[in-house]
């Protein structure tokens, strides 16, 4: 799933091609919005949330879109061919620009003073203008039985990270992602190199955490399972975290993140 720097990255293309410009074509191919038509309305801003997206429209209305596993925004001239087959969701293009939303896990317009439906239950930002840490700490907090792991993917929690950066992020911190939060010293700790970690690859295409730009050696442990830590040299493990369905894969190395 796209984690929070792909989506502000999303949302810094499709601002610099839709935002300040008049809709000339609005198609929504979903069932729900078929005969919505936001054609003829200017394009205020486009702005992320966490992994959402919100792109608001003259008129008082939003357009939510959830790139969700694999879905995407498109960003070309206007008049290019859109993608073929029913992979289009939605369509939104001025004279110059098109954005193409490709596999979108969620679409919805909706009012934007209700934007709260969508976004309400979201924790802090981690790229946000109004990150808050302690607050990120305080809601981690709450549940402290639940395993660190677990806890950082709940975007009630702490809004952006996913897979990819915990894994990387408890690395550094020396957590094991099975510790139970409440078991933890230093929670503001893992939650700023959290989002040290994602400010510093916001603008990158290839996510860098190690600060090795070789091929194979950008990441401390995401994805290389079996291969052998780049720290220590034990085998790095992989498992499945969290209970059905939410379950996600998880990597760590036993030897720096003892359990």
């Amino acid at each position: 799933m796209p984690e929070g720097d792909v989506v502000h990255r999303a949302a810094g293309r499709l601002g610099r091609a839709l935002d300040g410009r008049v809709l000339t074509r609005s198609d929504f191919r979903v069932p729900r919005y078929a005969t919505a038509d936001l054609t003829g309305r200017t394009v205020l801003e486009t702005a992320a949330r966490g992994k959402h997206l919100l792109t608001r429209v003259e008129g008082g209305l939003t357009v939510h879109t959830h790139l969700r596993m694999d879905g995407e925004w498109l960003v070309s001239p206007a008049g290019r061919r859109t993608p073929p087959g029913d992979r289009v969701r939605l369509v939104l293009a001025n004279a110059g620009w098109q954005a193409v939303g490709v596999r979108l896990g969620m679409v919805d317009l909706l009012r934007t003073e209700t934007e709260h439906r969508v976004v309400g239950h979201l924790g802090p930002d981690l790229l946000g203008p109004g990150w808050d840490p302690q607050e990120a700490v305080r809601r981690l907090a709450e549940q402290p039985g639940r395993s660190i792991g677990e806890a950082l993917l709940d975007q009630r929690n702490l809004a952006g990270i996913g897979t990819i950066y915990r894994a990387e992020t408890l690395f550094l911190a020396g957590v094991s992602p099975w510790r139970p939060v409440g078991a933890l010293d230093d929670v503001p700790g893992i939650v700023e190199i959290a989002q040290r970690l994602m400010d510093a690859n916001r603008d990158r295409t290839d996510r860098v955490t190690t600060g090795d730009l070789r091929p194979g050696r950008g990441m401390w442990v995401y994805g290389r399972a079996g291969r052998a830590c780049l720290r220590c040299g034990n085998r790095i493990s992989r498992a499945e975290l969290g209970a059905q369905p939410q379950e996600r894969l998880v990597y760590w190395c036993r030897r720096c993140q003892p359990d």
